[in-house]
């Protein structure tokens, strides 16, 4: 697939952009709040402060802060277990995004009193986990919840790549940046249909599929 880049990172990084876009679109269809960025929250919660709706409010918000807290405990989760170096890292987030993700569809369909908000919380935490424990593949920076960076950086970097006149036009076409950013961005909007179309029809069970595709993803990474 890619000159310089493992088919199993490709694909890897093609199976989180999948999941990032199934659970951002499945928690907005469920719960009219992302759980994989900030920008868009920050929208949500701004127009709900100005209908002053406060309850609303409250969504778009804890969900911006669990999605922080995801990142920054990444970060403290996967150092440790650095001192170990035959164990698995990524697959260990993944495991923990699987939990997650089991229990944010536990509590959104028991019917509890703050099913939504613990929804939210988990689901919001799990793709907080994912964005901070994957970010780079073969060098290039990427980001598996979110779509507004990956397509500043297509754009610019091909941008870059026809502006120069010292870059080969053969090349130009086969830049395995542009074609890794490509094939997540593709990945993520057919993972945000499916996962809108998981929550339309089977309700808080359909944001299952998530954690189903990760587990085949995590054996994955710990055999290779």
């Amino acid at each position: 697939m890619l000159s310089n880049i493992s088919h199993t990172d490709a694909w890897l990084s093609l199976g989180l952009a999948f999941v990032g876009g199934y659970g951002d679109a499945a928690s907005f269809v469920l719960a009219k709040t992302f759980t994989g960025h900030v920008t868009g929250n920050l929208v949500l919660g701004a127009i709900a402060v100005a209908a002053h709706d406060w309850r609303v409010t409250l969504r778009p918000l804890s969900a911006i802060v669990t999605f922080l807290i995801g990142i920054f405990l990444s970060v403290l989760i996967v150092r440790p277990l650095k001192a170990w170096s035959s164990w698995p890292l990524l697959p260990t987030i993944m495991g923990i995004e699987v939990i997650l993700t089991v229990a944010a569809s536990f509590a959104l369909s028991s019917g509890l009193a703050h099913g939504v908000g613990i929804f939210l919380i988990f689901l919001s935490l799990a793709l907080g986990l994912q964005n901070g424990a994957f970010r780079r593949v073969g060098g290039i920076n990427v980001h598996t919840t979110y779509l507004t960076g990956m397509i500043t950086s297509l754009i610019s970097t091909e941008a870059e790549q026809y502006a120069s006149e010292e870059v080969p036009h053969d090349v130009r076409a086969h830049d395995p940046k542009i074609e890794l950013l490509c094939g997540i961005w593709i990945a993520f909007v057919l993972g945000a249909g499916t996962g809108a179309a998981m929550g339309f029809h089977f309700k808080a069970l359909g944001i299952l599929g998530a954690a189903l595709l990760l587990i085949p993803l995590a054996l994955r990474e710990v055999r290779s």
